[in-house]
C-alpha cells in the first residue's frame, strides 16, 4: 500500500469536503481541492504549500470538469481517489417543486458527479488503479417529506455508483458510496439549500418537519476523517459505507417494513407472472 495518496475532491470549501481535504493534507497526502469559488479554498495553499492544488470548479460545466481533471493528473501525475462531494438540497414539497429547480438540483447532484467520473476514468484505466468515492446520504435508502427531490437525487447517485462498481472492477478501480446521517456541517447554510416557493397548504406541515429536524442528534464532522481513511486505505473497501451510529438501526427498520409489505402482497404479485 502506498504511504501517501493523491486525492481529487469536489466541494472542498465547506462541510465534509473541507474537513476531509484538510485531514488528508494534515496526514501528508496530496489533494486537488476544488470549489466553485477559488477564493474559498485559497488559504489551503498558505497552510499546506505544494501538497495542495486549489482549482475553481463548477461541476455542472462539462468543459470545466474536463479541464480540472486534466490539470490534476498533469500536475501530480496520478490520482488515487476521485471524491465527488459537491451537492445541495432543494427544500419544498413534491407539489411545490418547479421543473427548473429540480433540473438544476440534478445537474449538480447527479450529472456533475457523472461528469467528473467520466473525465477521470480514462486516466484511472490507464494507470490501472483508483478509488472513486462519492458522498451520498442515508437518504439514498429512505425518504423524508419536504426534501423528496434531494432524496431522489441520492437514490439516483447510489444506483449509478452501484452499476459503476460492476463495470470498472475489471480495470482495478474501486467504488465506495459514503452515506452520512445527520451531522453538524454547513449543509443547512444558504449555499447548500435552495427553497421552492411555498404553498399555504403546506406551511404548517413544513414547520413541523423543520422542528423535528432541529431535534436530531447531529454528529461532529471532525470525528469522521479517521473512518474515511480506513475506507480509502483498505485493500477491499465497501461499496456502501454508513457514516454515523444511527443509520444502520434506521435502515434495518426501513428494510424490514419493505420486506414485510412485499411479502404480504407476494401471492398477488406472483399471480401476475403468467396466465
Amino acid at each position: 500500500m502506498k504511504n501517501t495518496k493523491v486525492w481529487f475532491i469536489t466541494g472542498a470549501s465547506r462541510g465534509f469536503g473541507r474537513v476531509w481535504t484538510e485531514a488528508a493534507l494534515q496526514r501528508g497526502d496530496k489533494v486537488v481541492a476544488t470549489a466553485r469559488s477559488l477564493s474559498s479554498i485559497a488559504d489551503l495553499s498558505e497552510k499546506f504549500g505544494d501538497n495542495v492544488l486549489p482549482l475553481a470548479l463548477d461541476v455542472t460545466k462539462i468543459d470545466q470538469v474536463k479541464s480540472a481533471i486534466d490539470t490534476a493528473f498533469a500536475h501530480f501525475g496520478e490520482i488515487d481517489i476521485i471524491f465527488n462531494n459537491a451537492g445541495y438540497s432543494l427544500v419544498g414539497t413534491i407539489e411545490e417543486g418547479k421543473a427548473d429547480e429540480i433540473r438544476a438540483l440534478y445537474e449538480t447532484n447527479v450529472l456533475g458527479p457523472v461528469a467528473v467520473i467520466q473525465a477521470a476514468l480514462p486516466y484511472l484505466r490507464k494507470q490501472g488503479y483508483g478509488h472513486i468515492v462519492g458522498t451520498s446520504s442515508n437518504l439514498g435508502h429512505i425518504t423524508l417529506p419536504v426534501i423528496g427531490y434531494y432524496c431522489s437525487s441520492k437514490w439516483a447517485f447510489e444506483s449509478i455508483h452501484e452499476s459503476l462498481a460492476l463495470e470498472v472492477k475489471q480495470f482495478g478501480i474501486k467504488v465506495t458510496i459514503v452515506e452520512p446521517g445527520a451531522y453538524a456541517t454547513e449543509f443547512g447554510s444558504p449555499e447548500s439549500l435552495k427553497f421552492s416557493a411555498g404553498m399555504e397548504e403546506y406551511t404548517e406541515f413544513k414547520s413541523q418537519f423543520v422542528d423535528s429536524l432541529r431535534q436530531l442528534d447531529r454528529g461532529n464532522p471532525l470525528a469522521t476523517s479517521e473512518a474515511i481513511f480506513q475506507v480509502v486505505d483498505s485493500e477491499n473497501p465497501p461499496l456502501r459505507f454508513l457514516l454515523g451510529k444511527y443509520n444502520l438501526p434506521h435502515l434495518r427498520e426501513t428494510y424490514a417494513e419493505r420486506l414485510a409489505e412485499w411479502e404480504k402482497w407476494e401471492a398477488v404479485s406472483s399471480a401476475a407472472q403468467d396466465f
